[in-house]
């Protein structure tokens, strides 16, 4: 009776053996066939029949699914990357399993590539994103990935990308060949034996190599700005610390520092590093321009002064510097009306009232001779500057002149 029983079992393990054979060649038949829908039927139905089959069966289910699922580069990207985890199930790497993950890289690599030249900066993310899938050992799919979802405005994407390149250590650098075209006269990137064959061939010369510059700077300074974008202050000053580390002389680091803290209330840390941004780069007329702004919010009109002449020094048409500059002189003319008003009758403080109106009509003439200057040099100056000249005219009681401002406003 129990040997009965054993042989009963045997049996039935031999014909279930046996029907798994026969479905897995009926799947490989509708593959051969192209008939992918009938494939993917027949997948799902040998899924749950995994577990008792041996080695060299599972390998013949998993690259028959792989193949269904990348449908000769038909299918979407859920689909090839179901077809990649298939291929990551086979026991044993043969030619047959590295040929198709070579036909899904290609297909995806020119689908890529056409993504990004179209400018389908999301499409294009996801297929990079799925290219390393296929290859991660190409860990530069992910940083193409991450460019593309910047492209796309992605940042929650880009982020995600740019972290795992962070935490893989990527840095890009490789050796770059190259060579002269000898036709145009102008340097080529090539792979070496692409190179090389061209300098034998003789359309080429000048042959060399060069150590590509790590990547490892930029990536962390784009998961520190990303973080500034996403208002994730903490997070963005910790990725910022690194990334000047790798990036000490970068002012775009410095000024998404100031930033922050300029968010954060923290005005004297925020002037600080805007102060450092502008000795790493006295020339930048938006530094100075950003300088001048805080002072001005902090009422020290002198100092502020000073920053935008500087922008119009190195700007001479940045029409925001000139009616900030402008501002400066009418801000400090109108704290004189309040002394002159807080004044009483008496001799003394009649002197010193014509002594202040003097003084207020000066700085309001400053005022407006630094917008008469800024048209000589932009005599097609925004709307805003004759404004505020009409403006200024106005107060001092030259309706003439206002006049004559306001005729140049464009309606």
């Amino acid at each position: 009776m129990k040997k009965q029983l054993i042989l009963a079992i045997a049996l039935l393990v031999t014909v279930f053996s046996f029907a798994q054979k026969k479905e897995i060649k009926a799947l490989e038949k509708a593959v051969n066939k192209n008939n992918y829908a009938e494939a993917k039927s027949l997948i799902t139905q040998l899924e749950s029949m995994t577990g008792s089959m041996d080695d060299k069966l599972k390998d013949k289910y998993y690259i028959a699914a792989a193949t269904a699922y990348f449908a000769n580069g038909t299918s979407g990207s859920e689909e090839v990357l179901k077809a990649t985890s298939f291929l990551d199930k086979v026991s044993q790497n043969n030619n047959e399993v590295t040929m198709l993950r070579r036909d899904i890289e290609n297909d995806l690599l020119t689908k890529a590539n056409g993504y990004f030249t179209t400018k389908e900066f999301g499409k294009a993310a996801k297929a990079f994103e799925n290219l390393y899938n296929v290859n991660n050992e190409e860990q530069v799919y992910l940083y193409y990935a991450a460019s593309s979802a910047i492209n796309n405005q992605d940042m929650d994407g880009a982020l995600k990308y740019y972290l795992q390149l962070n935490d893989l250590g990527y840095t890009g650098v490789g050796t770059e060949y190259f060579a002269t075209n000898k036709v145009n006269g102008e340097e080529e990137i090539l792979d070496k034996n692409t190179r090389d064959n061209y300098v034998k061939l003789g359309t080429h010369e000048n042959p060399g190599e060069r150590t590509t510059e790590s990547k490892a700077g930029e990536i962390t300074k784009n998961i520190a700005l990303i973080y500034v974008n996403k208002g994730e202050n903490d997070k963005a000053l910790e990725a910022i610390a690194t990334a000047k580390k790798n990036n000490p002389d970068d002012v775009n680091l410095i000024i998404s520092e100031a930033n922050i803290y300029n968010k954060l209330g923290d005005t004297a840390k925020f002037q600080a590093l805007l102060q450092e941004a502008a000795l790493k780069m006295p020339n930048d007329p938006i530094i100075h321009y950003n300088i001048g702004v805080v002072y001005m919010n902090n009422n020290e009109i002198a100092k502020a002064r000073q920053s935008f002449e500087k922008v119009l020094e190195l700007d001479p048409k940045n029409s925001d510097a000139a009616l900030n500059l402008s501002t400066s002189y009418i801000t400090e003319g109108n704290a004189l009306i309040e002394q002159m008003n807080s004044l009483g009758t008496s001799k003394a403080d009649n002197l010193k009232y014509d002594q202040l109106k003097n003084q207020k009509g000066q700085l309001f003439n400053d005022g407006a001779n630094t917008l008469l200057n800024y048209i000589k040099t932009d005599p097609k100056a925004p709307n805003a500057i004759y404004e505020q000249l009409a403006n200024i005219y106005n107060a001092l009681g030259e309706t003439d002149k206002a006049k004559e401002a306001k005729s140049h406003i464009n309606k």
